[in-house]
């Protein structure tokens, strides 16, 4: 379990779901330059800033070639752990084929699972939350097949300019994009990721479980001293979480803009 002080003045910032590149490079680029603001503002106060997934709406590295574009976002990354400021990265179900580039280039650790912080003294459980819980038989049977090595070994044969293409087509129509379960509440007994987290609180405590995956900002109490926080994204919602060392919350940048 790695352990992050939050120094007096500093705070841990999370943010999930951008999906760079979606429906179109020049659709979503107004939405990375609103990210890109953002990722400078916490440059100031951050102590560090976790990433839970989809920042891209297809993602694959080849051995010498990674997909066209998302400069500004990269490079921006590349500024703050240059500057000092760790960022933690886990992939989501859109951008799952990571395999070494933020580590080499950007120095930014990648998680292929969720993981456990101690942060400021409270225990986090936080992933992309993509797979867990019950249900969702179908994207776990998928989920399996993308992460197969054989699979990607076939994918990896592909021309890089059809195989992004083919990948892009097919991460545009994906549901958890645009489907309407991701902008509404299920309510607690159908959210499947509260139902994961209560699970996990039978057998160990954690004070914040913290997910993307729903596209959803939410705020759920699972019991007197536990809670459950969904991101939401930055397509419609531009929000994030803050934890300044005694709670965290879900705040929206830029939102009247």
């Amino acid at each position: 379990m790695k352990s992050i002080e939050v120094p007096s003045g500093k705070k841990i910032y999370f943010a999930s779901d951008n999906h760079l590149g979606a429906p179109s490079s020049e659709l979503s680029q107004p939405r990375e330059m609103k990210f890109v603001r953002w990722l400078e503002t916490l440059r100031k106060d951050a102590a560090a800033i976790f990433l839970l997934g989809d920042l891209f709406d297809f993602w694959f590295e080849y051995n010498t070639v990674v997909p066209k574009g998302f400069t500004r976002t990269l490079g921006k990354l590349a500024e703050i752990t240059d500057s000092g400021i760790p960022v933690y990265y886990f992939v989501g179900n859109h951008d799952l084929w990571m395999n070494g580039y933020f580590e080499e280039e950007l120095n930014i650790p990648v998680y292929h699972r969720p993981q456990i912080f101690e942060i400021g003294g409270k225990k986090f459980f936080i992933g992309h939350g993509d797979g867990l819980g019950p249900g969702d038989k179908g994207f776990k049977r998928m989920k399996k097949v993308f992460t197969n090595p054989t699979s990607k070994w076939l994918f990896r044969w592909l021309h890089p300019d059809l195989g992004v293409r083919l990948g892009q087509y097919f991460s545009v129509r994906n549901r958890l994009l645009s489907g309407e379960e991701d902008v509404r509440f299920l309510g607690e007994d159908k959210e499947w990721l509260v139902q994961y987290a209560k699970r996990k609180l039978e057998n160990q405590h954690f004070d914040y479980f913290v997910f993307g995956h729903r596209h959803l900002p939410l705020d759920i109490a699972l019991s007197e001293n536990s809670r459950y926080i969904n991101l939401g994204d930055w397509i419609g919602y531009f929000s994030y979480g803050v934890f300044d060392g005694k709670a965290l919350q879900i705040e929206y940048f830029e939102k009247d803009a």
